[in-house]
């Protein structure tokens, strides 16, 4: 088949549709890059086994051997996948393959006088989990954050640029207290900034303890060996945290954290994709047309907000992987259970949806401009919100009951200005408080929301006690 038409019988949208959005992570979470980091795992072992103490069976490789065994993994081929492949559809297990496939390579490189120390002692999963981890790891430092950070960027430029845009709120879908575009913007910029950092401070774990966790068969061949000391310096010279007590299988614990803190992040941006969408629906944003798109089939007006309801849909369903993986992956029958590793063949298709999601929203993002016009005409509309500072102001003078008197007044009302400042004028309450009363407006009532707005640091504003 063609390309185009491989595409269009995908089984997944990921490698089909939205394939261009998404080719990104292939080099992290594709069946050949599962292989080509399980070579590096081996190799790296391999090489790691070569200069510790007491491994005196395995010779020290020149500089030159050095290069050309990790050149395995660092010039690893679209052949080398495929004959991997080949040894897995032979003996059906594809951590084996990857080890014959190494031994056969070394043969040919004339380095087969390494090749009993390829996977030397090793279970699968002290190959797997190690192998996911980088990964995970690298693509999420790679592809994930970059992706954040430029909607991290976007939020912040319109925080800066609408500090003042003043808006009417809404609580429970009601008008409310107004505030300012670019403050609610900068609510949504700090949110996901302490989720992303959140999501890069995770540390993944690994392990390498062989089959049921004791090391049984490291110590068998080489008992003078410190194989916790080993085990634990070879798991760190891989940037990774290393985990000495668990079953045949590294725990997940890390994993499952760094999925609930990708979830959480995606749970911020889908309420923001939300409220942007009811922005656009109320006439707040304008959306900037694409040339050439159509909106609607039949409704050639239509500039429909796709961008956000496309993330929408796809932080959804990134979430529901991230959760399932979060709740799964930690449990294992007794030493070990095979149920995780078809659960993990997956973790690439929630990275995958989150991706998309966060690609479509910078777009939304990209294509809004904020109406101030609207948002100033719906807010003069509802001048009942004054009732609030009228009530709180009262309150400072000693009026009495005045939440009681501004409820009576307004509540379930269509009130305009001049109704609020009539009754401003009957209150019993000295001149100067009728005149601060009477000088409330809906425009100027926001508060410290341009403070707010152009907030970096929510550290820095001191500290009142």
């Amino acid at each position: 088949m063609t390309d185009d038409m491989t595409r269009l019988a995908a089984l997944s949208p990921l490698d089909g549709r939205y394939r261009e959005d998404v080719a990104a992570l292939a080099g992290y979470f594709s069946e050949a890059a599962l292989f080509r980091s399980r070579a590096r795992v081996e190799i790296e072992y391999l090489l790691f086994l070569t200069r510790a103490r007491g491994v005196a069976f395995v010779p020290a490789p020149d500089a030159h051997q050095q290069a050309a065994l990790r050149g395995l993994y660092r010039q690893f081929t679209d052949a080398d996948a495929l004959a991997i492949g080949a040894w897995d559809r032979k003996v059906n297990h594809d951590v084996k393959a990857v080890e014959y496939w190494l031994r056969e390579r070394l043969d040919g490189l004339g380095l087969g006088v390494w090749k009993e120390a390829v996977h030397f002692a090793l279970t699968s999963e002290d190959v797997n989990n190690l192998a996911y981890a980088l990964l995970i790891r690298d693509a999420r430092d790679a592809v994930i954050l970059p992706a954040l950070g430029r909607l991290l960027e976007r939020l912040r430029e319109l925080a800066d640029a609408e500090a003042d845009a003043v808006m009417l709120a809404r609580t429970h879908g009601q008008p409310a207290t107004p505030t300012t575009f670019g403050k609610e913007a900068n609510v949504f910029f700090h949110r996901l900034r302490r989720a992303v950092a959140d999501l890069a401070a995770i540390r993944l774990t690994g392990k390498l303890n062989g089959a049921s966790g004791t090391f049984a068969a490291h110590v068998a061949a080489l008992p003078g060996v410190d194989w916790l000391k080993l085990s634990r310096a070879f798991v760190r010279s891989l940037d990774l945290e290393p985990v000495l007590l668990s079953t045949q299988i590294e725990p997940h614990d890390s994993l499952a954290a760094l999925c609930d803190a990708l979830r959480r992040a995606n749970t911020i941006l889908l309420d923001m994709c939300q409220d942007f969408w009811r922005y656009i629906s109320d006439g707040y944003l304008a959306q900037a047309p694409s040339a050439g798109e159509v909106g609607s089939s039949t409704m050639p007006h239509k500039v429909n907000p796709i961008d956000f309801e496309n993330a929408e849909g796809n932080l959804g369903l990134a979430g529901a992987l991230l959760e399932h993986f979060a709740r799964k992956l930690p449990v294992s029958r007794l030493q070990r259970d095979l149920s995780d590793s078809t659960v993990l063949r997956n973790l690439g298709t929630a990275f995958g949806y989150s991706l998309l999601a966060y690609q479509r929203a910078a777009r939304g993002l990209e294509k809004v401009a904020v109406r101030r016009d609207v948002l100033l005409a719906d807010l003069e509309a509802h001048p009942e919100v004054l009732a609030e500072a009228v009530q709180t102001i009262l309150r400072r003078v000693g009026y009495p009951e005045p939440y009681e008197a501004l409820k009576g007044l307004t509540r379930g009302r269509a009130l305009s200005l001049d109704d609020l400042r009539r009754f401003v004028d009957g209150l019993d309450v000295p001149d100067p408080v009728k005149a601060e009363l009477r000088a409330l407006d809906p425009a100027t009532y926001t508060g410290l929301a341009r403070k707010l707005a152009l907030l970096r640091d929510e550290s820095s504003v001191g500290n009142w006690l």
